[in-house]
């Protein structure tokens, strides 16, 4: 069978599943018989009213979240269980709230009209991931999110496109909200202050950041670097709150609809960031829902707020080593396959690579994907070597990474 029908299959197989583990879902999940006693029952539901998590229902869960406007399902970008949850939900909302439209965080406003002809059944994959320039706007592999994407085609729920341009947030991190002209803001209105509580986890986001300070100097809380990074961050929340919030109004039909948020959980938990803007735009009728691994019995992070509730995944032992890294992140612009970051102590720092160098070449195959990079990178095994093109300017240099052996 060719590769492609292979995929497609699985694509179909992953929500012929999601539907029948929606039926599952209502009910409770007991532990698997000599799992080790936790906080959290992997495979189940847990509430936080009480503050430490408590088992609770399928039922009361999907009860609840089906009753609210918008529902928001978080994620780790990178995490295969978590998309896998998410689909699961999903349809089990949808078997109760068929009126529905979901946004996804991995689309900027822009590709609008892809996504309208996805799910008019216009385009095939190839056809959406290249009109909707996926490596482009979001640099995680494709496969991880297909799943939902044709949940939403074969259902016909309309997908938004809940984010911004990077340029923008990038822009606004350099001169703060004030200092981006309003033409240039893609009709985001200015954001709701933050809490307190959102700054000051902001603030350990940032002053963890190689980026932020040079070496030993101390960061400020009032430093306007600072002060823009918490601008970028909250005009972030506010686009995607006022996507989900137009969706609502925009969807056609008498029933009311339900609009689902797929976003990463920095943007859901604790109420601080898309939840926060939602209530400053007059939704307030909104359900948060996360997924965490359970491992041993530290659930010392989940605490009454963090969420409405949270799907525990079992743990997934790691069948090898860590992946090599280089310590850069991508993007692809104008100029190719371009470095926007170097971590601090990273093997591409060590080679001296340098933020706005642009990957020509890996292994002796030209750079055209950040995933194509990505992946051959992470194929290659511990102690050995991998030649590397980049050009910075207009000079060509010819580098090679050597990967440390396995301890």
């Amino acid at each position: 069978m060719p590769a492609g029908k292979r995929a497609s299959r699985l694509v179909l197989l992953h929500v012929a599943l999601a539907m029948a583990l929606a039926a599952c879902v209502q009910g409770e999940v007991r532990p698997v018989p000599g799992e080790a006693a936790a906080c959290l029952v992997p495979g189940s539901w847990h509430g936080l009213a009480q503050g430490a998590p408590q088992p609770i229902s399928g039922a009361e869960v999907l009860a609840f979240a089906a009753g609210r406007d918008v529902v928001l399902l978080g994620e780790n970008h990178d995490e295969y269980d978590h998309h896998a949850w998410q689909l699961q939900t999903l349809a089990a909302l949808h078997a109760q709230r068929p009126r529905m439209v979901i946004g996804f965080e991995a689309f900027p406003r822009r590709v609008q009209a892809v996504l309208d002809k996805w799910i008019a059944g216009e385009l095939s994959e190839s056809q959406f991931l290249q009109s909707s320039e996926w490596d482009k706007v979001w640099n995680f592999p494709s496969a991880l999110y297909m799943p939902l994407f044709q949940f939403a085609r074969i259902n016909r729920i309309p997908m938004i496109a809940l984010n911004v341009e990077r340029d923008l947030t990038q822009q606004i991190t350099k001169s703060g909200w004030d200092g981006v002209a309003q033409a240039s803001k893609e009709g985001v209105s200015r954001p709701a202050l933050p809490s307190r509580a959102y700054v000051d986890t902001l603030f350990d986001i940032y002053r963890a950041h190689p980026g932020a300070r040079q070496k030993n100097d101390e960061v400020s809380r009032t430093e306007p670097a600072f002060l823009h990074f918490v601008d970028a961050q909250t005009t972030w929340d506010r686009a995607m709150a006022e996507a989900l919030a137009g969706g609502l109004r925009a969807a056609p039909g008498s029933a009311p609809p339900i609009a689902v948020g797929i976003m990463g959980v920095g943007h859901v938990q604790s109420g601080y960031g898309v939840p926060h803007q939602l209530r400053d735009l007059g939704v307030s009728r909104i359900a948060a829902l996360l997924p965490v691994t359970a491992r041993g019995g530290d659930c010392t992070t989940l605490s009454k707020g963090y969420s409405d509730a949270v799907f525990a995944l079992p743990a997934v032992p790691s069948e090898a080593p860590p992946k090599p890294r280089l310590g850069i992140s991508l993007q692809r612009t104008d100029k190719g396959i371009e470095i926007v970051e170097v971590m601090d102590g990273s093997l591409a720092e060590s080679l001296g690579i340098r933020k706005g160098d642009v990957i020509v070449s890996i292994a002796g195959t030209a750079a055209t994907q950040v995933v194509g990079v990505t992946a051959a990178v992470r194929a290659q095994p511990a102690g050995t070597w991998l030649p590397l093109t980049i050009r910075r300017d207009a000079t060509m240099q010819e580098l090679v990474v050597k990967f440390p052996p396995l301890p």
